[in-house]
């Protein structure tokens, strides 16, 4: 059986960011047309406010797998899952979508929530956004110096700013395939 989701407005999440960030994880995913997509586990990010909109910020590396997904695509989503989920987002966070399929081997189930989007069935917490903004870090405007000691290989992330288009929430009930 399917899982449902109903869609809420982002002032409807009741889970705190930090939690759903920081503690939790996320798959990042972004496709590339005829190309496929990627997805990636971050612990790194945001939400909030700008430019009169909802907006989510995610941090990728150039040298991942991703980085040029998100590059070649203006939407991408973000997938928070329950705990028993967790072995999976180590997976995914420790191994390259260059080598492996990541669904295949963790048996997640992508879907498309929005076209061009994939997000993934066991996601207790789904955000389509549209990317507004990037910016690459520059660590000569680091003001701590020990933010540069995180990146002792100097591979800088680049943020994209996300506006979110759609919030899906997974419900308890499931409904039967069409």
């Amino acid at each position: 059986m399917k899982p449902f989701f109903k869609e809420i407005k982002p002032d409807d999440i009741s889970e705190s960011v930090f939690k759903l960030i920081a503690e939790d994880w996320f798959l990042l995913t972004a496709c590339a047309s005829a190309a496929g997509y990627n997805t990636m586990t971050a612990s790194w990010g945001g939400m909030g406010q700008l430019w009169n909109k909802r907006v989510a910020f995610v941090f990728v590396r150039p040298g991942r797998h991703t980085w040029k997904f998100m590059e070649n695509n203006g939407l991408f989503t973000m997938s928070f899952f329950p705990e028993d989920c967790r072995d999976a987002l180590k997976y995914c966070g420790s191994h390259s979508g260059r080598e492996t399929d990541k669904a295949v081997a963790t048996g997640l189930t992508p879907f498309e929530p929005s076209a061009g989007t994939v997000a993934f069935e066991e996601a207790k917490l789904i955000l389509v956004c549209r990317k507004l903004y990037y910016q690459d870090i520059q660590p000569k405007r680091f003001l701590d110096d020990e933010i540069d000691d995180l990146y002792p290989e100097k591979g800088y992330h680049r943020m994209y700013v996300g506006g979110i288009e759609k919030v899906l929430t997974s419900t308890a009930a499931e409904v039967p395939p069409d």
